[in-house]
């Protein structure tokens, strides 16, 4: 490890202070009850793509890796959302979400309805970690270090809230509080052990802050779309579309 590692983490965790999405006022409306069920649908819609794109991510991500044990330890990610068989894994409970606030999971799995703003975002992310070196690239995934206070928050703000919330509806936010935290002290060590100069160091900060952007800006865009000014772009998800 460098010698600069403290200072270093200290850095990359000031960022999620900062810029982590946990402050956008959409999820401080949705998690306090203050979303419509229309909203919250159209949440759900998006943030799907986002879901079903990181398993792609990590999957471009260990083609470029040489080391064996590094793509053995970066599988499980690929398992965390695929599942091992057909109904499991992360996705699939995502599915379950869907199912639960009245849209068809054929209809949200289409990615039907997901916003320009999302799409494009996602994309970026999905080829930033096939482009770009793999410090960064793993860097970029480090915004898991601050997953666990918002899933925390989501969870028991939606079973506050919302009749669609229960045991089921909720399971993927309560499974990654499980898979999250391995994640990311193998993640975090990596890239504290990796990051050895200060242009490396510069480098995974900007991925990081790259990666905190790319949730922002989903959220950006279902506020302007589904809360005000209430404009939604040509190909967005229409209330009463893809029910149940």
């Amino acid at each position: 490890m460098n010698d600069q590692s403290p200072g270093f983490e200290a850095r990359l965790r000031q960022i999620g202070a900062e810029r982590y999405h946990d402050k956008h006022p959409f999820h401080q409306l949705l998690h306090s009850g203050g979303c419509t069920l229309d909203q919250v649908r159209a949440w759900v819609v998006n943030r799907y793509y986002y879901q079903s794109r990181i398993p792609m991510k990590d999957a471009a991500f260990m083609s470029r890796v040489e080391d064996p044990n590094l793509r053995r330890i970066w599988r499980s990610r690929i398992e965390d959302h695929d599942g091992r068989a057909e109904g499991e894994g992360g996705i699939a409970r995502w599915l379950k979400l869907a199912e639960g606030v009245g849209l068809d999971p054929d209809y949200v799995s289409s990615a039907q309805g997901v916003l320009p703003a999302t799409r494009f975002a996602v994309d970026a992310y999905v080829r930033f970690v096939r482009e770009q070196p793999l410090l960064p690239a793993v860097a970029s995934s480090l915004t898991e270090l601050f997953a666990p206070q918002i899933h925390e928050q989501r969870i028991a703000g939606l079973l506050a809230n919302y009749d669609f919330a229960n045991d089921q509806t909720i399971s993927y936010f309560k499974q990654r509080l499980n898979e999250a935290p391995k994640d990311v002290a193998f993640g975090l060590q990596w890239v504290l052990d990796n990051a050895v100069t200060q242009s490396d160091q510069d480098a995974a900060a900007a991925a990081l802050t790259f990666k905190t952007e790319v949730l922002w800006a989903q959220l950006d865009a279902l506020y302007s779309a589904y809360v005000a000014p209430g404009r939604i772009p040509p190909g967005g998800w229409q209330p009463h579309e893809g029910l149940l």
